[in-house]
């Protein structure tokens, strides 16, 4: 007797559900840790677009002598993202948020002695001063963009202490 072979060329329902439920488990896992890298790549885009800044600043300090002497005030110097836009030192960074960093916009065009007014809350900038040890400029940065950006608190970060934690 010949025996008849079933057609067996398709998957079974239960088979294509263990393999939805599967599918569903690596998205449910894969998801978030995707939207973790998203953020940290924005987080260092923000550290970047500082050092840029702050890069921008150690330019005009050896371009302009005035700066110079405005840095050696205990204060130190506020040099803001206005400023070195303005004067050609950096172009307006792309704000990784989708947004747009906040700029002060007073007469002296943001290129004054150090102090914290609540003028600064909103603003991005580099503050310049002289270590009166080393001899040596030293340079800090609040790169802000209304949301978040790179700054502790009201107060800026540190060149040294730049990094992707500093980003709130």
């Amino acid at each position: 007797m010949l025996k008849r072979l079933k057609d067996q060329r398709g998957l079974t329902l239960i088979e294509l559900l263990v393999v939805v439920v599967i599918l569903g488990i690596i998205a449910a896992i894969a998801v978030p840790s995707v939207g973790g890298l998203i953020d940290n790549s924005k987080k260092d885009a923000h550290v970047a677009n500082a050092t840029q800044m702050i890069s921008a600043a150690k330019l005009a300090m050896t371009s302009e002598k005035a700066l110079q002497t405005q840095a050696n005030h205990t204060d130190g110097l506020k040099i803001s993202l206005r400023y070195l836009v303005k004067q050609g030192y950096i172009e307006l960074p792309k704000d990784p948020d989708n947004g747009t960093y906040s700029m002060m916009a007073d007469a002296t065009d943001a290129k004054t002695l150090y102090g914290t007014s609540a003028n600064d809350r909103g603003a991005s900038y580099v503050v310049v001063t002289r270590n009166t040890t080393t001899n040596q400029y030293e340079y800090t940065v609040r790169l802000f963009n209304g949301t978040r950006g790179v700054r502790d608190g009201d107060n800026p970060v540190a060149e040294a202490s730049l990094d992707r934690t500093q980003v709130k």
